[in-house]
Formats: C-alpha cells, sequence, structure tokens
C-alpha cells in the first residue's frame, strides 16, 4: 500500500540529493544513464528498507532549457506495507487441518460416548433399567429435590438475568438522492470550473485524482457546488441534511413499521457539519419523537463514526431493556467543500459524495424473528495519542484562509498501523482454533529462528514503458496472517478509494468477490463516509448473498486516528431485495471489469 510520501531524487554525475515531498510527482533527473535501484534504499533507516518500493520512468530527451538534450528520468520511491500475502500451496492442507482442530474434541470425545453408553444400556433389560434408575434416585427425600430443584432455578436466572442481551439489526435504509444531483467525473469539473473558485492548475489535479480514484459517473453531489458564492453555510449544511437524513428515515420507519415515538435512542454521526441544535435534536424536532429519548450527536470522528454510533446504540440498548434505537450515519458534501489551491486539502472534494444511512436497532425478544442480523462483537482501535496519527486528517485554514481537510502524507502508512493493531484484537474473537495456532506456531518458529528478516531487493524493467520496479522483501520466514475468509463469509470493508480497497485485498489476501461490495460502492455512490460500509451491506443483500448463519465483517477506518470493527451474524437468508434497495436500478451492471 502506498501512501502520497515520496522520496523524489535529484541525480547528477558527481551526486545525488533527497527531497521529502508531499507532491505525488517527483523531480526530474537529468543524467546519462538512470541510477541502480538499489542506491534509493540506501537512504532509507535500518530494517525500513523493505517497506519501500521505487520505480523510475524515462522521460526522454529534454528539449529545452539549462538541460537541453539530456536524458531525463522521474525517480520514485514510496513507503509501502508490508506484504501480508500468504502462500496458499498447502491450501487443502490447511482447511482440513482447521476442520480437524476445531472439531477434535467431537471426534474424539463422541465415538467414545456412544460406544460406553450403547453397550451399558444393551446389557440391561427394560425392567432391570427401570429399576436402576429408582435405586439411583429413591434415596433423595423430597426436601433435598426441592434445594436441588430451587439452586437450579436460581442459578439459571442469574445467568439469564446477567449475561449481555443480545443486540439485533430489524433493517436499515440507504438513502438515494434524486437523478437531477447525478454527476460524471467530467460534469464534476464543469461545476468546479463554474463555480470560478478554481484556477486551471487546481481543475487539471482534481480531474487527474478523479480519473483514478475508482468513482464513476454516477455518483451526488449538492448543486450548490458550482455557486460562485460561498456555500459553506449553515442554512446549506442544514438544507443539505434535511434532504439526506429525512429521506433515509422515512425509508427505514416504512420498513420496519416502527413509529418515531417508540424509538427510545437516537444516535447521529455527523464529522463536519455540527450546528446548533444538534441534527439528532433537528429528527426529535421533525419527527416529534417523544421526551424521555435518549439522544446523542457524534461529530468530528470521521469515516469510522458509524461503528462508534452503532456502538454507543449497544451501549444503550444493554442498560435500557425492551427498547429499540435508530442510528444514522451521514457527511455533508457542501458544507466541506473547498475552494483553495492547497492538493492535501483537495481531494476531499475528489471522493466525498452525498449519502446517508438509517439503522434500526432492539434488544426486544419479540423482535428475534423479523430481525436481520445479530450483533458479535465491536472492536475499537484508536491511535490518537501519536500526534503523527492525531494530524493525519487535519481541518484547518490554508493560506488564503479557506477551511477544509489536510489528508498528510503519511496517511496510508498510518491506517495500515491501526488497521494492524484492530485485526490483531479482532482475530482471538473470531478466528478459528487452527487459525490461531498456526499464527502463534509462526511467531514461535520466527523467535527460536532469531531471524527478524534482512531487505533483498527485487528488480524488475518494462522496457517497453521505461520503467523499473524496485521492491524489497523480507529473506527470514513470512509472518503468517490468518485467514479471515475462514472467520467470515461476507466483507464490508469501507470505501475510501480504489487504491485503498486493492491494499487491503492484497494485504488480508481476500479475493475479487470479497472486495466487490467496496469496490461496486465506490464507483457507483463514491465514498459516502461513515455510510459507505451500510451501502455495501444493502449490495450484497441485492445480489441474494445473504444465508443464515453468515458472518459479516464491517471495517472502517477515520481521522483520530481511528479504525473500527464490527461482526454481524445473519439470523436469516435474505432472498429478495427490498423494493426500495439503492442498487436495484443498476445491479444488473455489476461487478465488471474495469472495477478492479
Amino acid at each position: 500500500m502506498e501512501d502520497a510520501s515520496n522520496y523524489s531524487l535529484k541525480f547528477s554525475r558527481e551526486r545525488f540529493v533527497v527531497h521529502h515531498l508531499l507532491s505525488s510527482t517527483s523531480i526530474n533527473s537529468h543524467i546519462s544513464s538512470p541510477p541502480h535501484p538499489f542506491q534509493l534504499f540506501t537512504m532509507a533507516p535500518a530494517g525500513e528498507q523493505h517497506l519501500l518500493s521505487a520505480e523510475i520512468v524515462n522521460r526522454g530527451i529534454e528539449s529545452a532549457g539549462p538541460d537541453a538534450g539530456s536524458m531525463t528520468f522521474s525517480v520514485r520511491v514510496r513507503r509501502r506495507l508490508p506484504d501480508f500475502v500468504q502462500s496458499v500451496n498447502l491450501k487443502y492442507v490447511k482447511l482440513g487441518y482447521h476442520y480437524l482442530i476445531n472439531h477434535a474434541i467431537y471426534l474424539a470425545t463422541v465415538p467414545v460416548l456412544v460406544l460406553v453408553f450403547g453397550a451399558e444400556i444393551g446389557s440391561l433389560s427394560r425392567e432391570e433399567l427401570w429399576r436402576k434408575l429408582w435405586d439411583s434416585t429413591a434415596g433423595y427425600d423430597l426436601a433435598t429435590v426441592l434445594a436441588f430443584f430451587a439452586v437450579f432455578v436460581f442459578t439459571l436466572s442469574v445467568y439469564f438475568m446477567s449475561r449481555p442481551r443480545s443486540i439485533y439489526l430489524v433493517d436499515f435504509a440507504c438513502f438515494k438522492p434524486t437523478d437531477d444531483l447525478k454527476v460524471t467525473k467530467e460534469e464534476f469539473i464543469e461545476l468546479a470550473r463554474k463555480s470560478g473558485k478554481f484556477d486551471e492548475a487546481s481543475l487539471e489535479f482534481q480531474k487527474k485524482i478523479l480519473q483514478s480514484s475508482g468513482i464513476g459517473d454516477e455518483t451526488y453531489v449538492p448543486r450548490a457546488i458550482m455557486s460562485p458564492e460561498n456555500i459553506t453555510t449553515m442554512k446549506e449544511g442544514r438544507a443539505e441534511a434535511s434532504m439526506v437524513i429525512f429521506g433515509a428515515l422515512d425509508e427505514l420507519f416504512k420498513k420496519t413499521r416502527v413509529r418515531p415515538k417508540d424509538v427510545g435512542v437516537l444516535v447521529v454521526n455527523c464529522s463536519i457539519f455540527n450546528p446548533t441544535p444538534s441534527l439528532s435534536a433537528m429528527i426529535i424536532n421533525h419527527y416529534k419523537m417523544r421526551g424521555n429519548i435518549l439522544s446523542f450527536n457524534l461529530g468530528g470522528m470521521g469515516c469510522s463514526a458509524g461503528i462508534i454510533a452503532v456502538d454507543l446504540a449497544r451501549d444503550m440498548l444493554q442498560a435500557n431493556p425492551n427498547n429499540v434505537a435508530v442510528v444514522v450515519s451521514t457527511e455533508m458534501v457542501g458544507y466541506n467543500w473547498y475552494p483553495g489551491r492547497d492538493r492535501s486539502m483537495l481531494i476531499p472534494n475528489c471522493y466525498i459524495r452525498m449519502g446517508c444511512s438509517a439503522v434500526l436497532l432492539s434488544n426486544r425478544g419479540r423482535d428475534y424473528r423479523r430481525a436481520k442480523y445479530r450483533l458479535e462483537h465491536i472492536v475499537r482501535t484508536h491511535k490518537g495519542a501519536d500526534d503523527r496519527y492525531f494530524k493525519s486528517v487535519y481541518q484547518e485554514e490554508d493560506e488564503q484562509r479557506f477551511k477544509g481537510l489536510k489528508i498528510s502524507k503519511d496517511l496510508v502508512e498510518i491506517g495500515g498501523d491501526a488497521l494492524k493493531t484492530n485485526i490483531t484484537t479482532l482475530g482471538p474473537l473470531v478466528l478459528p482454533l487452527s487459525e490461531q495456532l498456526l499464527f502463534f506456531a509462526t511467531l514461535v518458529k520466527r523467535y527460536l529462528s532469531g531471524t527478524k528478516g534482512k531487505g533483498v531487493t527485487t528488480v524488475k524493467t518494462d522496457t517497453f514503458n521505461g520503467l523499473q520496479t524496485v521492491a524489497s522483501s523480507s529473506s527470514g520466514t513470512k509472518p503468517y496472517i490468518p485467514d479471515y475468509k475462514l472467520a467470515f463469509e461476507h466483507f464490508c470493508v469501507h470505501a475510501a478509494s480504489k487504491t485503498v480497497v486493492n491494499e487491503l485485498q492484497r494485504n488480508l489476501g481476500l479475493s475479487d468477490v470479497n472486495v466487490e461490495p467496496s469496490r461496486a460502492t465506490l464507483h457507483r455512490f463514491g465514498n459516502t463516509s461513515s455510510s459507505s460500509i451500510w451501502y455495501e451491506l444493502a449490495y450484497l443483500e441485492a445480489k441474494g448473498r445473504i444465508k443464515k448463519g453468515d458472518r459479516i465483517w464491517q471495517l472502517s477506518f477515520g481521522s483520530g486516528f481511528k479504525c473500527n470493527s464490527a461482526v454481524w451474524k445473519s439470523i436469516r437468508g435474505i432472498k429478495k431485495p427490498s423494493s426500495n434497495n439503492p442498487w436495484l436500478d443498476c445491479l444488473d451492471r455489476y461487478p465488471f471489469e474495469a472495477l478492479s
């Protein structure tokens, strides 16, 4: 996984100088021949060479300037996440081993018990069997039997009263804007140009980002972005919030047949737009909800706030029996619109699109029959104690005093570290015992061998494009990355960008089918922030892939820096999507090869 941090090298015949840049482009080098790629890694800190990759592109002969007639090369070194891909040569052996370990206790004890019980029963006649049972119980008086029964009932009652209540996902809804808000990538650039707020360099940069973003030509943006006036106003923010939030909630209440006054807990998350009164108060006012409702409004928590909101709703339902909760996740595009020239702050303009999800949770036993999923686990990881992580996504003003979200050059590296921490915590909760034993055995092997891996550089050359790719890998024992496909049937990974989804697929060893919901959501709806994981789940339901007992992993990450996971288990199969599923009008177009 590559971040935006590049080490650009300017070479001469006598020496070379390293420049650490934020820009995605590197400084051109004018030399008679390209440097050997291995030179690029000598400047990296010890032990980090295997985290770097480089490419050298032949730009041809300089036609003008002081270096006219010289060969021009562009050298780019990027930091990568460790290669987590595990060999699958022994795939079937691993699967068999997994089955054997998980079922070893049953395979070993059940046949023995059957044999012993059968031999004992087979040697007795019916009369002898009844006499044996009577003789074994006749020695107890009535008081003893009643006392034992009372203790048994008391213990059973304490167990059921103290255990956590099951939290059910009754249903959810994803808002689909009207077609007049739909834009292609070309129309998006034209709307930005008509606003008169961007120079040609900024427009060209956004166009370049869009071309490689994985976003399609049917995403939604508010038309206010084409206005030459300031659109980051409370009026515009409230108008957009009312449209997406009320649209999602109207659909949710219609699907579940729940009255707004029956809702006991309301949690709303929106990172950027936080007016007074709050968005949760706006919802209560619009639907005339009851006066003792427990309402919460989460702000500034980024794209991972959707799972945080579910976690908060779960805690409230655990403390308040016989209740239902509504969780609303959204983001305002217009209020977050950045009209300046800072490239690191223009990136959110290109990715964030309109969207909203509304989820109905319940702890009522009677809702089990109509619920779709049961919440199994939530694991939250927060790296905000480190300043570098804290400022990786940071809202501030640029030199022109325009407010926007500044994306750090280290964002992908930071996200990868948070992800590793999160899945390490999640693993023991969801992975089968066989995978945990293999992971532990690999750690022991690496420790006993005393090998932490030495850097080995591999150079690949593409003479047609004048491109050299340099990668470094470990020569020691590779870390064993558990196979999460044994723990989950479906994956809903936050659709942040095409690069992020591709690298998560590679690092976690997922198949194209596993990440298909994320790619399809990014292409059709764009990055809808915290609600994207619900558009992905809606895609799985529309495709009819959810079966009874399936486990779904929702994974999101956002500012702070946070990485959060939610695990759901399907209570029933979803054979037919609802009539207002947002994917119904375009489902037949997905997947297609352009997504990968």
